[in-house]
């Protein structure tokens, strides 16, 4: 089942990165990052447009209190959410505490291990905090980058299936998911 995620006043700390709920003074960070070709194509969505599709996006984030903002050096370089997995697709942990995380990051911090760091930081929270069994998270059969990231933590195969995004297309998506029992907090640095 999905358990409920609030992550009011949560803030998580990596050697590099500040985990932190979104804030609206971020619009630029995001904006920046959001509308570079090739970031959220990699998660299915398109480059935001304008400032005002960011601050959609942004408001959401703060409204639903389930993505953190991640924090580089002061500034906003990604976002990591905390969603719902599919209970119709995966009804066999319908007895479990479960979870999805997805990620982004601004494409100029890509290949320096921050995104694993940031993931193993939120794995810490919600296995240890909030005491979740398993977490899926999924990434498009062409996206190495992100495959890498589900490895270096821990994740393992868990099933192949089929996304539609938002950009009209539908990928391949390969689900992979962490328990628990397996999780290592060493993973991901």
């Amino acid at each position: 089942m999905n358990a409920p995620i609030d992550i009011t006043g949560v803030t998580l700390t990596t050697e590099r990165l500040l985990l932190r709920p979104w804030k609206q003074s971020d619009l630029e960070d995001f904006f920046e990052y959001a509308s570079v070709d090739g970031v959220g194509q990699m998660a299915g969505w398109p480059p935001h447009k304008n400032r005002e599709e960011t601050r959609k996006i942004l408001n959401s984030f703060i409204a639903k209190k389930k993505t953190f903002a991640l924090e580089h050096g002061g500034k906003v370089i990604g976002s990591l959410g905390i969603e719902k997995y599919d209970e119709e697709k995966f009804p066999e942990f319908s007895d479990l505490k479960c979870r999805e995380i997805g990620y982004v990051l601004s494409k100029d911090y890509w290949g320096r291990g921050l995104m694993p760091e940031a993931v193993n930081g939120a794995l810490r929270y919600l296995f240890e905090e909030l005491k979740l069994d398993v977490v899926f998270c999924g990434h498009f059969l062409a996206n190495a980058r992100s495959a890498r990231v589900q490895e270096k933590c821990g994740f393992r195969h868990y099933s192949f299936v089929k996304y539609e995004t938002r950009l009209g297309t539908v990928e391949d998506e390969e689900v992979n998911i962490l328990r628990r029992g397996d999780w290592e907090p060493s993973k991901g640095k």
